[in-house]
């Protein structure tokens, strides 16, 4: 079918034929290749949505206050354990939101060919960047030494080892692939699996958790600020990652072996068990409050949801959340001003969006 206009003594024809079958040829991997960038009309919807969900979220390190943060800091009144758990979530997120970032950028998104793929991964690195930016706004802002984050990130042995747990599957994709084939395929949902649910849906969780009960202890505002909105980001990247899996699968279904399910298990076995050596050494003694043991239940119940929503088989038959507290305080909606007359929501109207309970 084609459709002319007259403009003029000029006559344009569109072949929508042509057109129906540009959208046809969209995938996940091996689509129709093109420099145009031409969303419409949109096949991957998710995408475009969660696009506009983190839009409307968006915000900026320096716009929370850390006045109470440093008066706390610098103070008598912390114990030992709440600066090692703030001095662990600092020193680890300062290059884990990085290595993440890097990952989409350099291997998700070059591999994929949906323009509106590409749209919600460029925004979900940028996202990264705010993260890492907020680090450096704690860090900076404490008077805390850089050196020392540097140095628990590459000396303390459990970081060292989560690190190299995801580094390992984004190296190994840094390279020319055939993604006509089957292993290279596999090879691509592993790190799509292993980036979006072992490390920012299930790994993040321990110190996230433990950073916001101190919040909830009225500690470190600002700080447990930064990480609510960033927990809300992050669940909008599990999702993402979450929905280029499914749909991965779904249109090679020769990827989704046995055998292939058997490895994410066992990923997602290797990634709780490494994020439970982690959560030792954040609270080697139970203080405060905080106990390792239920940090360590939380991890499973978390992982459990997360083999769940790709349809594999938990881990743990069973396990039960321990801070059902964490959904309400994740719902950013019943924030109020955390100072004077500044609006707190960074999400507009028009497209408001929380973390739920099925994200906890």
């Amino acid at each position: 079918m084609e459709k002319s206009f007259q403009i003029g003594s000029k006559e344009f024809v569109l072949d929508q034929a042509k057109a129906e079958e540009a959208y046809a040829a969209k995938r996940i991997i091996n689509g129709r290749q093109t420099m145009t960038f031409n969303l419409l009309p949109l096949k991957y919807q998710w995408a475009y949505d969660i696009y506009r969900a983190m839009k409307a979220n968006h915000w900026e390190p320096e716009d929370i206050t850390m006045a109470k943060d440093i008066e706390q800091w610098r103070g008598n009144d912390l114990s030992d354990v709440e600066r090692w758990i703030i001095r662990m979530g600092i020193g680890y997120f300062s290059a884990a939101e990085g290595i993440v970032g890097d990952n989409v950028q350099h291997v998700v998104r070059e591999l994929v060919t949906a323009p509106e793929l590409k749209l919600v991964l460029g925004r979900h690195a940028h996202e990264e960047n705010i993260h890492a930016d907020s680090l450096l706004y704690m860090i900076s802002s404490l008077g805390i030494n850089p050196h020392e984050c540097e140095a628990m990130f590459e000396d303390v042995p459990t970081i060292v080892r989560k690190n190299e747990f995801v580094s390992r599957v984004s190296r190994g994709l840094r390279r020319d692939m055939d993604l006509s084939k089957t292993e290279e395929k596999q090879a691509l949902a592993k790190n799509i699996f292993v980036f979006g649910q072992c490390m920012e849906g299930t790994q993040f969780y321990g110190l996230f958790g433990m950073i916001l009960s101190l919040y909830r202890q009225n500690k470190f505002p600002g700080i447990g600020q930064m990480f609510r909105y960033t927990l809300r980001d992050e669940s909008n990247h599990i999702e993402v990652f979450r929905n280029l899996l499914v749909d991965l699968v779904k249109e090679n279904p020769d990827v989704w072996t046995d055998e292939f399910k058997q490895e994410l298990a066992d990923l997602m076995k290797e990634a709780v068990q490494l994020e439970k050596d982690f959560i030792n050494d954040c609270l080697p003694v139970n203080a405060v409050g905080l106990s390792s043991e239920e940090f360590s239940a939380y991890i499973d119940y978390i992982a459990d949801r997360r083999l769940e929503n790709v349809g594999l088989d938990p881990l743990s038959q069973g396990a039960q959340n321990p801070f059902p507290w964490l959904a309400e305080m994740m719902d950013i909606k019943k924030e109020q001003n955390f100072f004077e007359g500044r609006v707190t929501e960074y999400q507009k109207a028009s497209s408001l969006e929380m973390v739920s309970d099925d994200e906890l």
